[in-house]
């Protein structure tokens, strides 16, 4: 395997990661009763961390491994698609979930974080794009 062929199916599996998240995983939450959120919203960040973690790790890895071996300018995009979705996660949605562990102010905190999860779901297609056409 090529790096630019990592580097396309790793972003082809981040995508897909993040369209479940956008299409099933948070509107699922949004649908949690106020009664329930807390205990819903714990067991959801327990469980996604065993998925999030590994995939980034790969994420990192094959971007690396790319950025190592001479990449073109659509393989600097793919990357760049990448950090996106992984920075966005880090600095935007990671501290909305803290926030959100408790149900005060839910709908907005909600509200907030399906936007910043589209900017996400973008960056990662965005990511596989250029990494087909690398």
């Amino acid at each position: 395997m090529s790096p630019e062929e990592a580097l396309l199916a790793v972003s082809s599996v981040h995508l897909g990661f993040q369209v479940v998240v956008t299409v099933v995983v948070y509107p699922a939450l949004a649908d949690v009763p106020g009664g329930r959120w807390t205990a819903a919203h714990d067991r959801h960040s327990r469980r996604i961390a065993l998925v999030v973690g590994p995939l980034y790790v790969l994420v990192a890895a094959a971007c690396l491994w790319s950025l190592l071996s001479s990449p073109d300018a659509w393989t600097l995009v793919a990357v760049g698609g990448n950090a996106v979705a992984v920075l966005v996660t880090a600095t935007m949605a990671a501290p909305l979930h803290g926030r959100l562990s408790n149900a005060r102010g839910r709908a907005v905190l909600l509200t907030r974080l399906r936007r910043v999860d589209l900017v996400r779901t973008v960056a990662a297609a965005v990511a596989v794009v250029a990494a087909l056409l690398a």
